[in-house]
Formats: C-alpha cells, structure tokens, sequence
C-alpha cells in the first residue's frame, strides 16, 4: 500500500471510530453506476435477507453473482461488502449478496440450506444458467458446497448442473480435522467429512476458478490446490490463482478501488467471467 493511501486509511479510521475495515472501506466507494435494493427477503427472519445491486448498464448476456461473505460461520453482514458488489455491479454484473443464518443460532448444514434458497431467489430472478456463485473465506465454503455434488441446490429446485460457475475465494474446502470446540460445535464433530467440500467432488461439476494467497495464514492456500485437484480429477475445469505474498483479507479488499493494487483479484474474476 503506498503511504498516501495508508494515511487515508489511517484518517478515516479516526473519523470512523471502530468501524470495521470492511465498513471503513465502503465509505470510499462510488455509489454511481448502480441501485441497490435492500433487505428482501428470501426466507422467513431478518438472516434470511438479501441486497440486490442492479447495474445501470447490465450485460447483454445477463451474468449474474451471488457472492456469499465469509466470517468463521458465526459473523457479517450483507452491508459490509458493498465494496464487492460495486466492483461488479458497476460493470454490468447484477449482485446479489445476502445474509444467512449463523451460529450459535445455527449449526452445519442450516447455513448451507439458507445460501440454497438465497441461490433459489436470485435463480428465479436473473436465471440460472446465468448465474456464478462466489464466495470468500467461510462463504467460499458456503458456495464450494453448494457447487459440488452435494443435494442442497437441488432441494431448494435449483438445477446445479445449469450453473455458469463456482468463484472460491480463500476458502476452507479441506480443513479436517477440526481442533477447535467452537468449529466441532459447528460441524457436529472433529472429523466429520460431509462437511467438506473435496468430499463431494463428483461429476458433474462446474467450472471453477479458485483463488487463494500464498501468505494466508487463516485459511491455508493447500484447501484451493486441494479442491482444483479434486475438480480437475472429475475431468471437470477448475482454474487455480495463487498470490504470492497476499494473505487471506487482502484477496477480498482488493475488489476496492482504494486497494485494488494489492491483489489482481478483481481482474481476474471479470476477465474469468467473461470467458465462462
């Protein structure tokens, strides 16, 4: 980060308070070049809610993000990452970004069924076969388990097969076995392998494009390379980026415009859009 945009991080925090750096990143974020419909609800409770971003100039070809936010499976919100849907919206990409439900209110699968219906929402809205599902840290997990061949879209009457594609940011796909009581509490157990994703790595499957930094020390960058290998063993495409020195918050904070220098993320996923 260069040192002028180091200060002005630096001054909005002071202005800010304890915002979040999520938050704090928002406030430099254009809101031109979209609208954004809040708070609609996909199922029953606040959790169950989600934002739509509308482009002012959508595609031609109508492609369409779900992107699921991360959060250890017990924290977030949609609001946070306005940064993410602006990246896309902006560019003609329609955004959906919701909530789900989290624990301790919830535990493995509820998440994962609440993402389903919120993929069943915006289906129904934009069609499927437009559709790419994506996701950063915990809600790359989220995304990785609706995209494999797992029942969960298909209980929600989505067609997992018409998917256009699978976006994993840093995301936890082979992380057993699970030492801390917290994440066993979550996934019912230490050891419980219907909670991974490499576990479901199964034909059909589609494309992939997975993400990850070489200096992410949250989520180590052997879950992406793990997961591609899983993919790529089905015969099915997965692309895999890995970033040398960029650890596990900056592969998300660089869909900003204010960080975008610190990883070619955003790039990366509009040009892998654009071929898919």
């Amino acid at each position: 980060m260069t040192m002028a945009r180091r200060s002005l991080l630096t001054g909005l925090a002071a202005l800010l308070g304890g915002c979040s750096p999520a938050a704090l990143l928002n406030t430099t974020v254009s809101r031109q070049g979209y609208r954004v419909e809040r708070d609609i609800a996909y199922g029953d409770g606040p959790r169950r809610t989600l934002d739509l971003y509308f482009p002012d100039r959508p595609r031609p070809d109508g492609k369409a993000v779900v992107f699921f936010y991360g959060g250890s499976w017990d924290s977030g919100q949609k609001s946070d990452y306005l940064f993410v849907a602006q990246a896309l919206a902006s560019r003609g990409i329609v955004t959906v970004i919701p909530d789900y439900r989290i624990y301790p209110e919830v535990r493995f699968p509820t998440f994962i069924e609440d993402a389903a219906q919120a993929t069943r929402w915006t289906g129904d809205k934009v069609g499927t076969d437009r559709l790419f599902i994506m996701g950063h840290s915990a809600g790359a997990e989220i995304a990785s388990m609706l995209c494999a061949n797992t029942p969960y879209l298909g209980r929600a009457g989505v067609d997992r097969t018409s998917l256009r594609g699978f976006i994993g940011l840093s995301g936890p796909y082979d992380f057993l076995p699970l030492t801390s009581s917290r994440l066993i509490d979550i996934f019912g157990g230490a050891n419980n392998p219907a909670t991974q994703a490499v576990t479901f790595a199964q034909a059909p499957l589609p494309p992939a494009l997975l993400i990850h930094g070489d200096a992410d020390t949250t989520v180590y960058s052997r879950n992406s390379q793990r997961l591609a290998e899983a993919w790529r063993t089905t015969g099915s495409m997965a692309d895999l980026k890995l970033y040398a020195g960029v650890d596990h918050v900056d592969v998300v904070a660089a869909f900003s415009d204010l960080l975008h220098g610190r990883a070619p993320t955003r790039d990366d996923v509009l040009t892998w859009i654009d071929s898919h």
